[in-house]
């Protein structure tokens, strides 16, 4: 990359993670209290209806934000123009997925679904006001102002779900908490962009970006869907607590998961747009950007998984203890999603969009018969499975996005089996510290004892080994450091 690119994505890195990591840590802290008011139940029959709703938040969009950011100028009309197409998509679904709710509460046979729905769907509407200005904000790279309007959110959203849980409110405090959230970031992104929508409406701009934005559509709402599936599988053929235990996992698994791959791809992706055409620095900056990751995400989901026992007797007690076998299998899918969601995003910046499509629709094809084999099993299984089609996932799409850059299989093994190696170490010692300190310290200590056992084995081995990885993320901090 370019020296000033490269500092604009260090920076835009640096903020999403700062952001990433203090929302991380709120809902880690707004979880831990909810969790000990609500029923594992509770959990379970929120997951059914976030199916729904994550299905629905990708056909609101149909692709057309990434399209945006993708677009080398655009026009007001451009915006205006997708802006009424989302709001009149999110009052459509809503009316779709209210209508569907009672029949989704008999499957089930949960029939607070039929009144939670009406409520919780109006996250559409809602979402949909601020899709433009945040599109806006990702193309200028104001990463700093969006982390700032997210952690905001979240602390009223948290706020609100640990007034209504300690109120006795129930899975409602979930409900209320994903509405605050939303609600939030929609007036905080209003007040803060000068774009309005102007009055001048025009289908043209939507028919030009709907070829590639159908097909991004195609292979998010494939994502989406499977993203879930196991999750509403496990609650018709297990019990609503079975599903809340996983989901909890998945919770878990998903804050550092999902923090860390939102602040990579936000802003990777309109970096890697402004130099798709330049084949070497593309390819050098994919292969940077694949190890810098994996220096960050190997050591925090190994760790994780390392802790997981300590961790949920002290902080959710003993009720959600059957939530530590799925974790620790989950958390092997956390090594693997950021990297596939990096090569995918090679793929949407390089080809035209049929490859996504295909290769998106041979991938859940084999998912499919791996969840309908372990769903016979038991849910420890479903979660091995999740692991192994995570790994199969990421080796797919790399492959895939090899087509378009010239960073070999051999070289990204090689860039990727250091860190690999270290991780590996670091967990083992941390494995080893914990049988040792046995039941001679307290939960909390013992914790921190593996925690620290693991940062200093990590950092210490990273640095003997001359890792590149953390050269480059030593770059990157002196970089941001001297600019301020």
């Amino acid at each position: 990359m370019g020296s000033e690119l490269k500092t604009k994505v260090a920076a835009g890195v640096a903020w999403n993670i700062a952001e990433k990591t203090g929302s991380m840590l709120l809902q880690m802290a707004v979880s831990i209290i909810v969790a000990r008011q609500l029923m594992p139940e509770d959990f379970g029959v929120m997951a059914i209806l976030t199916f729904f709703t994550s299905i629905a938040l990708v056909l609101v969009d149909s692709g057309f934000s990434q399209t945006l950011i993708r677009k080398k100028s655009i026009a007001d009309r451009d915006l205006t123009s997708v802006f009424f197409f989302n709001l009149a998509m999110s009052v459509l679904l809503y009316l779709l997925f209210t209508a569907i709710a009672p029949a989704v509460a008999a499957f089930y046979d949960l029939g607070v679904i039929s009144k939670i729905a009406p409520v919780l769907f109006l996250l559409l509407p809602v979402n949909a006001l601020c899709s433009i200005q945040n599109t806006i904000f990702v193309r200028q790279f104001r990463f700093g102002l969006l982390s700032k309007a997210t952690l905001a959110s979240s602390l009223v959203g948290g706020a609100a779900a640990i007034v209504m849980a300690l109120s006795g409110c129930g899975v409602w405090s979930l409900v209320g908490q994903r509405l605050a959230t939303a609600a939030a970031k929609s007036i905080i992104l209003w007040i803060c962009s000068d774009w309005r929508p102007s009055a001048r409406i025009s289908t043209a701009p939507v028919r030009r970006m709907a070829p590639f934005s159908l097909r991004l559509l195609a292979t998010d709402i494939i994502a989406s869907v499977y993203n879930n599936i196991a999750q509403m599988c496990i609650g018709k053929v297990y019990t609503p607590d079975t599903l809340g235990y996983f989901n909890q996992a998945q919770k878990f698994k998903d804050l550092p998961v999902t923090s860390t791959m939102q602040s990579i791809q936000s802003v990777t992706y309109p970096a890697l747009s402004k130099i798709g055409g330049e084949r070497e620095k593309f390819a050098e900056s994919y292969r940077l950007v694949l190890t810098t990751v994996a220096f960050m995400m190997f050591p925090l989901m190994a760790g994780l998984a390392a802790v997981a026992d300590d961790m949920f007797m002290l902080l959710l007690g003993e009720k959600w203890m059957p939530t530590v076998p799925y974790l620790r299998i989950l958390c092997i899918t956390g090594l693997f999603i950021p990297l596939t969601s990096i090569s995918a995003n090679i793929l949407k910046v390089a080809s035209d969009g049929r490859i996504i499509v295909r290769l998106e629709i041979i991938k859940k094809v084999i998912m499919t018969v791996v969840l309908v084999v372990t769903l016979m099993i038991n849910v420890e299984a479903v979660a091995w499975g999740l692991a192994a089609m995570a790994a199969v996932d990421f080796i797919a799409t790399f492959i895939a996005s090899m087509r378009y850059t010239s960073l070999t299989a051999l070289r990204m093994v090689r860039s990727l089996l250091p860190v690999t190696a270290v991780t590996a170490l670091m967990y083992v010692v941390v494995m080893l510290t914990g049988e040792a300190a046995g039941d001679t310290f307290s939960a909390w200590v013992r914790m921190s004892i593996k925690i620290a056992a693991g940062i200093a084995v990590y950092i210490s081995a990273a640095f003997i080994f001359r890792l590149e990885s953390a050269r480059e993320v030593r770059s990157i901090a002196k970089r941001l450091f001297l600019k301020r």
